[in-house]
């Protein structure tokens, strides 16, 4: 079978680096049960040479390509351009759909989503990416059906997965499709991959840049950012600004990729997930200080934005959270 590595500019190496092993460790597992390897891995690029760090695999500039390929990757990427980025890769947008339609699968990681969407393959199709990523692929792209929350998505031969490690999820689910449940669970133990994943909103840090193409959006994001714990609605924060509402929020949407009520949503829980991660505070000193008075509604609002509860958070992510584990106790005669 044969695996292609697109070797995109401005790609996060890491992102190629845990495709060839994983891959790869799993045509080892494959010759030490006396069966044949499934991936032929090789590479596909811009360039005329291949890096150094990978000369030991084939490698094949992209105006040579003609024949199909059976997985094709789009490995994440590093720059945070993504405008930029698309431009620099523009010339693999033909080629993937070219694959697309000889019926290759095609695969991207983390924010390789965007150059699938760039090229149109995503329109009309369910999609993930890095959850920091969400908002500006949103922007980008509204013909496409993003779900934030996904680890993977498949649409046809089209799959895309979440940020980071939330890869790995995808690498498993192909691994379990080409060579059984088995093999799929083995990886997934050498790799130590929780395999019950299925949900990355909880990864998410809100931290926003602000505005400087429009005063008005920068006011409104001030205000929020320095009064979120003690504003009760977004109208405390937009009655500062001389404007209608309606022109406040399309100008808001425009510049953020939100409406300020979502984005005074975030910035409160992103506050109350700070203090879940780093004190003792209780429940209720953690939702007063983030701007909520209803216990309800402050639970029903953090699940829905990080898909865990309050308490499911500190749990995962709190103080005691990192504690080592202690050794075993010792019997003594």
């Amino acid at each position: 079978m044969q695996l292609s590595i697109l070797l995109t500019q401005n790609h996060r190496l890491l992102s190629v680096a845990a495709i060839i092993d994983v891959f790869e460790t799993t045509n080892r597992f494959l010759e030490e049960e006396k069966l044949d390897r499934q991936f032929d891995i090789q590479f596909i690029g811009l360039n005329p040479e291949l890096p150094s760090s990978f000369s030991q695999y084939p490698y094949r500039v992209l105006s040579e390509v003609s024949e199909k390929s059976d997985l094709i990757f789009i490995p994440a990427f590093r720059s945070d351009d993504m405008a930029q980025t698309i431009q620099e890769n523009a010339e693999f947008i033909g080629f993937l759909h070219r694959q697309f339609q000889m019926g290759a699968n095609l695969i991207s990681l983390c924010t390789g989503s965007f150059l699938l969407a760039a090229g149109g393959l995503l329109n009309g199709r369910q999609a993930t990416t890095h959850i920091e990523a969400v908002d500006a692929f949103a922007q980008l792209f509204p013909s496409v059906q993003l779900q934030p929350h996904a680890i993977i998505t498949q649409s046809e031969n089209i799959y895309t997965s979440g940020g980071a490690t939330s890869s790995f999820h995808m690498k498993l689910l192909l691994i379990q499709q080409h060579c059984g449940r088995e093999m799929a669970v083995r990886i997934a133990k050498t790799f130590a991959i929780d395999m019950d994943r299925n949900n990355q909103l909880y990864f998410e840090h809100f931290k926003p840049s602000i505005t400087n193409d429009d005063a008005l959006v920068r006011t409104v994001q001030l205000t929020i950012n320095k009064r979120f714990g003690e504003i009760k609605n977004v109208e405390e924060a937009l009655d500062e600004v001389p404007s209608s509402r309606r022109n406040i929020i399309r100008r808001f949407k425009q510049a953020t990729g939100m409406t300020p009520i979502r984005y005074l949503q975030k910035t409160k829980i992103e506050a109350a997930k700070g203090m879940l991660e780093t004190t003792h505070k209780d429940m209720v000193e953690v939702m007063v200080a983030s701007g909520y008075n209803d216990m309800k509604n402050f639970r029903l609002l953090f699940k829905n934005l990080t898909g865990l509860t309050p308490k499911e958070y500190r749990d995962k992510f709190g103080i005691g959270s990192m504690m080592t584990a202690r050794p075993a106790s010792v019997a003594h005669e």
